[in-house]
């Protein structure tokens, strides 16, 4: 089995393919940047006219013809003098040029094709033969949007045809539980020209959020976080002081107010850190824990919106902990045990976790961090569960836990961050006063454990296939009678579930009880009573289950029973 290492060199080597393709099929082509991802591969480009899908099955074609030719690819370095002449007319390639260090750079030689690259190909292009051109997206050069608007080129490839045909499987499952297809089914969400890359929330679809959210409020409830609510709109001196200004203004939406200069939030910390100043605060109090279902906005590219994967609007559950040092492993220690609570409730087996530590470049003393990733490291070992170490891939501002989950289909998310910073404490000038007198500065652990809501919503969609749980599926339970004369009986199964705070909804219509059945069966409804003479002769219902399971002349007491411990 090749490396990871050995997949993304061929990833990489595909995407010069893919450039060798466009560069025969359109010669009016501007090739930027290609490089191989976690995924597959991408190239950005300009051209007059972009791409359209339809155009991908003719660039494959010919990618696949190049590799048949066999083209040896081979690795040279040439003078930057004689890369600025074979780039001349193309501005994307000579400011890499000038940007690369010394006098040489590398240059990638498959036939007449010549691509600029610091090197590691296979050896021909006859070995790049299971790809496949996945899509089309906008981007940015530089990833700025002050920049050249470009197109992206999206692909993936593989070493044996066992494994792409593996991949073409697990497309094609992924296609039939896509999120935004089953949501039509399910009637839960939508999308509209009217506000693109925001969701609307059908009644189903937003029980559904309801549900997760109270979840979290228990656990809040039971690890004694205390909740709180922030303004959206927040004067832009809020938002240079807390750097999101400097380092990411593009993606903030911007308004006036009174003549003054709002943002809408992107995200929900300097809100919280403003509550920790209203008043003096003591080491008594910590550790503080405040959480906040925080609605956010962020301006996101067109081409990268995704359904609920990827929008511009989303609830985070937030948590701010403000702790001391001495308070960080305990506190995380939790933090991890409900993140876990969440994942094992929501039937995710297969977690991963990883330890980023101090980068390069980093700020605040040299022990604080050592102590601090120490607290992350006994926090881990105490938990009992493997976890990997991310050498300098920490943030600036201080250490981070990662919580990466695989779903059904087996697909990996990164969701919950445990995040230390050592940066916002000073710069808002939060301090409590210490048991010696004076006043320190707290440490923040930054918290989320389903990240976005709206995203860990669609994970879970596609997770269950669209079956949800019972105690997270919008309506839990349909009440079906065979015929009109047991209507009257099922306003009294009704007032028995309504006690138990059941989500449920009776089929009114006059179908026979085999279409109401399938109807049910439809929308994915976890539970089915179905009410005929005899059920009402006995005071009791049969429980039809959505994978077809059966059970016949259950009592109105162990039906509610059965329901209590279905809905923990």
């Amino acid at each position: 089995m090749e490396s990871k290492e050995d997949l993304k060199v061929l990833r990489h080597s595909a995407a010069h393919l893919l450039a060798h393709a466009l560069s025969e099929l359109y010669p009016e082509v501007k090739l930027t940047i290609g490089p191989a991802t976690e995924e597959g591969f991408f190239y950005d480009i300009i051209l007059p006219n972009n791409l359209k899908e339809e155009d991908l099955d003719i660039i494959e074609k010919r990618m696949h013809e190049i590799s048949d030719l066999d083209y040896k690819i081979e690795h040279k370095e040439i003078s930057k003098q004689e890369a600025r002449e074979l780039y001349k007319n193309n501005p994307f390639k000579l400011e890499l040029i000038d940007n690369i260090p010394g006098d040489y750079v590398g240059l990638s030689v498959q036939g007449d094709f010549k691509d600029l690259c610091r090197g590691g190909h296979v050896l021909s292009t006859g070995e790049i033969k299971y790809f496949k051109l996945t899509g089309l997206s906008g981007s940015y050069w530089r990833a700025s949007r002050e920049n050249q608007a470009l197109q992206r080129v999206h692909g993936t490839a593989f070493f044996t045809k066992e494994d792409f045909d593996n991949y073409e499987k697990r497309i094609e499952e992924a296609l039939r539980y896509d999120h935004r297809r089953l949501s039509k089914q399910l009637d839960l969400f939508s999308f509209n020209q009217e506000a693109v890359g925001f969701p609307f929330f059908h009644p189903k679809g937003k029980a559904v959020l309801n549900v997760l959210i109270n979840y979290m409020r228990k656990l809040h409830y039971y690890n004694n976080y205390k909740e709180i609510s922030t303004p959206t709109l927040l004067n832009d001196e809020l938002w240079h002081r807390s750097g999101h200004y400097a380092h990411y203004k593009e993606n903030m939406y911007f308004t006036c107010v009174d003549e003054a200069s709002y943002a809408i939030k992107p995200m929900n910390c300097p809100g919280s850190f403003l509550i920790f100043k209203t008043r003096p605060r003591s080491y008594k109090e910590l550790p503080l824990k405040l959480a906040e279902f925080g609605h956010v906005h962020r301006h996101e590219l067109s081409g990268v919106l995704h359904g609920l994967l990827r929008v511009r609007a989303f609830t985070q559950d937030d948590a701010h902990i403000y702790c001391t040092l001495e308070q960080i492993e305990q506190e995380v220690l939790t933090i991890l045990n409900i993140a876990f609570d969440v994942l094992k409730k929501c039937e995710f087996a297969d977690i991963n976790l990883a330890l980023s530590t101090k980068p390069e470049k980093a700020m605040g003393d040299d022990n604080i961090w050592q102590n601090a990733t120490n607290s992350l490291k006994n926090a881990l070992d105490k938990l009992g569960y493997p976890y990997a170490i991310k050498e300098g891939e920490g943030a600036f501002y201080g250490p981070k836990i990662e919580i990466v989950i695989k779903d059904s289909m087996g697909r990996q998310w990164q969701c919950g961050t445990v995040q230390l910073d050592f940066f916002q404490a000073e710069n808002f000038d939060l301090k409590y006063v210490a048991s010696s007198g004076g006043f320190e500065r707290p440490v923040i652990i930054h918290q989320a454990i389903y990240g976005s809501l709206e995203r860990f919503f669609a994970i879970l969609l596609e997770h269950y296939k669209g079956n949800l749980p019972f105690w997270l599926a919008p309506i839990q339970l349909s009440i079906l009678t065979i015929t009109d004369q047991q209507k009257d009986y099922a306003q009294k199964v009704k007032n028995v579930i309504e006690r138990e705070r059941i989500r449920f909804e009776i089929d009114e219509s006059s179908d026979p009880i085999n279409a109401k059945i399938k109807s049910a069966q439809t929308e994915k409804i976890p539970l089915m009573l179905i009410l005929g003479k005899k059920e009402e002769e006995n005071n009791s219902v049969s429980i039809r289950y959505q994978n077809g399971k059966q059970e016949f002349n259950v009592s109105l007491e162990l039906l509610v029973e059965k329901l209590r411990i279905l809905n923990q």
